[in-house]
């Protein structure tokens, strides 16, 4: 009782003259039971005795010295006014004595003597509650509450002479109306152990024990019964209070189990190779597009004024023959190749500007200067041995990128822009074509922002594109075409729960599943999404009518794919119990819940490289061995911090899953592809940082270079994997190739010509000799 007094005594942190004359009387009479337990019972007992205090942590709103005092004194008033006295010298914290001077009692020597020492253990309470929701505001003295534990143990270590603790009770909460599935409880419990367990390993703090609070759901001081802090979930509406077991209980008997978080196998790094021909690629949205003619193409005649202006005059009526546009005119293309020509890729991924190309929507305005850019850089790309790998659309925020016409005019949602897209398409292949075998017809479409209707669309024009270039110039062109979708992992937030895991697969059909399924399944929608929406409209005033196709159109959309290009950044962490209201979804009935221990960029994206792994084993269960393309894999990181460790952590780690689904799950993975090529296209995601129009290489474009060196990640034992020499493509080679028959009878009418010839010039020297 005792020691709970002191423990609630000092939650409430209300600095007034009761509580403060009271402390004094609250220690004494700590000190006393302490030491008649010491005297009397510990010889034989062989027990330890020490008070529960509780503590929040605090960081300094700005980095100044005087913030840094106030943080430290915002810790004194609260922890050290028990903990100094008792773990260091008998007497309260200098900052408590400046401040408060005369209403602060004074501890007599013999006083200090008695009192001080009188723990065995430093026990730390560090709650929601009490550590936080209850604190005063005066004691944050202006400054930022945290809620990191591991910086508090550091701080109780340093400050109290690295004394053992004793964690008598720690943990979060979750909403009164949440359940058994108390997922934001075991991430919030995981980070405070995981903190813990650093503070161990890495800090040298002295822990020794750590307690959950608490056991049952109760009553939870001023916040009632409108929160849950308990393992065990109690109905507090039923007669016998039944008790049943959350996830969140589950969790922490496994932890108990492994005393910790021992390394997963499965998370381990593996040592191995990418296979030969595998695509290794950068990816760049928008290349940066500069059409600006060069000097020499100005057929002007000009005479310097070298006496009076010192500029140049033009003069009129005077020309120069004019001559054809070059690739070299593009100073920007030159660049661009050099960089690429650095990190060592064999493809570059980029995206066409359909709305510039065809401004008006059709035939009737083509934007040759810019057509005439794309060429020159896709065949400058193959010069130096990099594929151009082309998608025709990629929406953006501005029109969806679409043609202002057709942007204007509804869009995918009108039927329309399917075959103005097709027509699109035809021009794209038959004016890019020679120089470019790889091709995506959309990249990335927003799955958020998509109706049902212009999704619908999307997938007609889509496979009407396919089906025209693999009938009209894949013959000649010899090329591969698809379309590439987003696709980040999503886990169930409780592993343990079924309803977690059914919203999981829920929301990957609805993410992938729409556009994958018709393509790459059975030609028509997820059933999961036909099966979900009829529920949503037969119970609520919803009505999201999924469109049907017809036997002809399952037909044209299934199957119309060369290879599965996916791009992927994060994974996200779904569960059915609703927590937090501006995370749920009430239309797919879905909560999104933060693993609060991953590591996140700084716009707040997780880094977790086995979701790759996972997401390639699922398109492979769902649709069979097809060829898979990573088309875009990256991270943003902080663009004033030139050593992107991050970002290279993200690119190791994410590229060791995707070798270990080809090594050891067999995905027929065939590229990767990182995001993005600089920071002028795409800020804060690129390999080479753009400052004061310079190009600089990262760190990790130096790294992915490495490992695109490697082909991997060859280890001691990795057998030597001897790759075919490939021939350097040659896109002017593409008129003899295309014209082989035409080819052939020539060289026979020369060969003949020569063979003639030969004849005429034998037999005449003999008839010259006859006569002489």
């Amino acid at each position: 009782k005792t020691e709970m007094l002191f423990s609630l005594t000092n939650q409430r942190f209300l600095v007034d003259t009761w509580c403060i004359n009271y402390s004094l009387s609250f220690q004494q009479a700590h000190a006393k039971v302490w030491h008649l337990y010491n005297d009397h019972f510990r010889p034989t007992q062989r027990g330890k005795v020490s008070i529960a205090l509780s503590s929040h942590w605090i960081k300094p709103q700005h980095m100044t010295e005087k913030n840094i005092k106030e943080c430290q004194k915002s810790l004194d008033f609260v922890l050290g006014w028990f903990a100094k006295p008792i773990f260091i010298d008998g007497d309260y914290p200098e900052s408590m004595k400046s401040n408060l001077s005369s209403l602060l009692p004074e501890f007599s020597e013999v006083e200090k003597k008695y009192i001080k020492g009188t723990a065995d253990y430093f026990a730390l309470s560090f709650g929601a509650t009490l550590s936080f929701q209850l604190l005063d505001s005066h004691m944050k003295f202006q400054q930022l509450e945290s809620i990191s534990l591991r910086q508090l143990l550091y701080w109780i270590s340093s400050e109290y002479n690295n004394p053992q603790i004793f964690i008598v009770e720690n943990s979060w909460f979750v909403s009164g109306s949440t359940k058994r599935d108390d997922a934001k409880y075991i991430y919030y419990l995981k980070k405070f152990i995981m903190e813990t367990l650093k503070a161990i390993r890495y800090d040298g703090v002295n822990v020794f024990g750590y307690t959950v609070w608490s056991l049952l759901d109760g009553f939870e001081w001023h916040r009632g019964y409108s929160i849950r802090r308990g393992l065990f979930y109690v109905d507090f509406q039923s007669h016998d209070k039944k008790l049943m077991p959350k996830s969140s209980v589950l969790f922490y008997q496994k932890l108990i189990e492994k005393n910790g978080f021992p390394p997963l196998p499965e998370n381990q790094p593996t040592e191995g190779i990418f296979p030969c021909g595998f695509a290794w690629g950068i990816v760049d949205n928008y290349i940066q597009v500069d059409t600006t003619p060069a000097q020499f193409l100005d057929s002007n005649v000009y005479v310097w004024d070298v006496h009076q202006t010192k500029k140049l005059i033009k003069v009129d009526g005077v020309f120069t023959s004019k001559r054809k546009r070059q690739c070299v005119d593009f100073a920007a293309i030159r660049l661009q190749i050099s960089l690429l020509q650095e990190t060592h890729v064999t493809h570059f991924h980029f995206s066409l500007k359909w709305s510039l190309i065809l401004p008006l929507g059709n035939l009737s305005l083509i934007n040759h200067t810019l057509v005439h850019y794309y060429q020159c850089f896709a065949s400058e790309l193959l010069r130096v041995n990099i594929t151009p790998v082309v998608a025709l659309w990629q929406p953006m925020a501005e029109n969806q990128e679409l043609p202002v016409s057709l942007a204007k005019y509804g869009a995918w949602e009108n039927p329309e822009t399917i075959q103005a897209f097709v027509e699109y398409a035809r021009f794209c292949f038959k004016s890019l074509g020679d120089h470019v075998k790889f091709w995506i017809t959309m990249n990335e479409p927003s799955m958020k922002n998509l109706t049902y209707t212009a999704g619908h669309n999307l997938l007609k024009a889509h496979a009407k594109a396919w089906h025209l270039y693999d009938k009209e110039f894949r013959r000649s062109q010899k090329g591969k075409i698809s379309i590439a979708l987003q696709a980040d992992w999503v886990e169930p937030a409780c592993p343990f729960s079924r309803n977690d895991q059914d919203v999981a697969d829920r929301i990957l059909e609805f993410d992938i599943g729409w556009l994958a399924e018709p393509i790459f399944g059975n030609g028509d929608y997820p059933q999961v999404m036909r099966a979900w929406l009829h529920r949503r409209n037969s119970i609520d005033l919803y009505n999201f009518h999924l469109p049907y196709f017809s036997e002809d159109e399952k037909k044209l959309i299934q199957g119309s794919f060369d290879f599965f290009a996916l791009s992927h950044y994060t994974t996200t962490l779904v569960g059915w119990e609703k927590e937090d209201a501006l995370k749920y979804d009430h239309y797919l009935e879905v909560q999104m819940i933060n693993d609060i221990t991953w590591l996140h960029s700084p716009s707040r994206a997780a880094v977790v490289p086995w979701g790759l792994r996972k997401l390639l084993k699922w398109v492979k269960s769902k649709y069979g061995n097809v060829p898979i393309y990573v088309m875009a894999n990256g991270i943003d990181d902080d663009q004033n911090m030139m050593h992107d460790k991050l970002r290279v952590y993200y690119i190791q780690n994410y590229i060791n899953e995707a070798l270990k689904a080809y090594t050891l799950d067999n995905v027929n993975l065939q590229g990767y592809f990182v995001y993005s090529f600089n920071d002028k296209t795409a800020p804060k995601y690129g390999l080479y940082s753009y400052v004061a129009n310079q190009y600089e290489p990262k760190p990790s474009m130096k790294h992915y270079r490495e490992i695109i060196d490697n082909n991997g990640f060859p280890g001691p034992e990795t057998p030597e994997l001897v790759c075919p020499e490939e021939i350097a493509l040659c896109p002017e080679c593409h008129f003899f190739r295309t014209r082989k028959s035409l080819l052939a009878f020539i060289s026979f009418i020369f060969v003949a010509f020569i063979v003639t010839i030969f004849f005429i010039t034998y037999y005449s020297r003999r008839v010259e000799r006859r006569y002489k």
